[in-house]
């Protein structure tokens, strides 16, 4: 299809009116799975995320009608097997493979691997162009493996459920007309910028379990950083410090799982392995939400996966 193809050469006019096409069978299989509820539209909206981002999988463009009735319902289909959690942008499972969708990624070549990185590139070029908070609702909802509920998110920043609501749909509102703005742009190298923040959370959990995270501290995070639990700074440097000696002195580790790096947010995803003799002394797992000044953390929040 000739949308398809302008969709794959960065034409924006041309995705919308490819999802506009197809709106309606995306939220009919939504409704059926989900009921006529918001978590329907936020699957169709989802959806749409999704195929900006790997259009350039698709290897038949006749086959997209299926293929993004396919994403809806992968996207349900989890949400209803993990409720609360959404499904994370960054790691979608594995769609269906019916007739017409088979090899969306597999043997894909060289040609094909450069453009889905090169819109990778630029959707996060367009991240960097919204305001603090609405790239941080993208960030969380999208792209952490352990992506918080609306309501753990709504916990985490001390705000109402429908002000999180708020924010996600005017951040993908906007998350469009930034693409467009950055689309003749030259992209930074996200994966790179990724790669070096997993680097410096194996630093920082090193540098812990050696006794010198005041010495790496004093160089990576500002000197009024602060941990803050909803709108409330509950410590400093010393408080942050603090907490992972004792936790490290109650014999537990944490373990780096991924990295999630933005312009001013960053997110790193870590398991926490408990001592044999105290199994449940901390949930399973932790992501560190930081928010950065000048290359250096300045704010923490910290969310805890639900125990099992």
């Amino acid at each position: 299809m000739e949308l398809v193809q302008d969709t794959r050469n960065g034409e924006i006019a041309a995705l919308g009116a490819l999802l506009e096409r197809h709106r309606a069978g995306m939220r009919a299989v939504a409704m059926s799975l989900l009921g006529n509820s918001p978590d329907a539209d936020d699957a169709v909206q989802d959806a749409s995320l999704i195929a900006l981002r790997r259009i350039g999988d698709l290897r038949q463009p006749d086959s997209v009608g299926p293929w993004l009735r396919a994403v809806v319902r992968n996207i349900c289909r989890t949400r209803l097997r993990s409720a609360p959690h959404p499904v994370p942008l960054a790691d979608l499972p594995g769609l269906p493979d019916p007739a017409g969708l088979a090899g969306l990624t597999a043997g894909a070549g060289p040609e094909q691997v450069i453009d889905r990185h090169a819109m990778q590139d630029w959707l996060w070029c367009a991240i960097d162009e919204l305001s603090p908070v609405l790239r941080t609702t993208v960030m969380l909802r999208h792209f952490s493996p352990r992506t918080p509920s609306y309501q753990e998110m709504a916990t985490l920043y001390g705000v109402p459920v429908g002000t999180v609501r708020s924010r996600l749909n005017e951040a993908r509102s906007r998350l469009v007309t930034a693409m467009a703005a950055t689309a003749e742009a030259a992209h930074p190298d996200v994966r790179a910028l990724s790669r070096e923040s997993a680097e410096a959370a194996a630093e920082t959990l090193a540098a812990a379990e050696q006794g010198r995270l005041a010495e790496l501290a004093a160089e990576r995070w500002t000197a009024d950083v602060g941990y803050y639990a909803g709108r409330r700074r509950v410590g400093g440097r010393d408080f942050l410090i603090r907490g992972m000696a004792d936790d490290l002195e109650a014999g537990v580790r944490q373990r780096f799982v991924s990295a999630v790096a933005g312009r001013d947010t960053v997110i790193w995803e870590m398991d926490l392995v408990n001592p044999p003799d105290h199994p449940d002394h901390c949930p399973p797992a932790v992501a560190w939400l930081m928010s950065m000044k000048g290359a250096r953390m300045h704010q923490l929040r910290l969310f805890h996966a639900p125990r099992p």
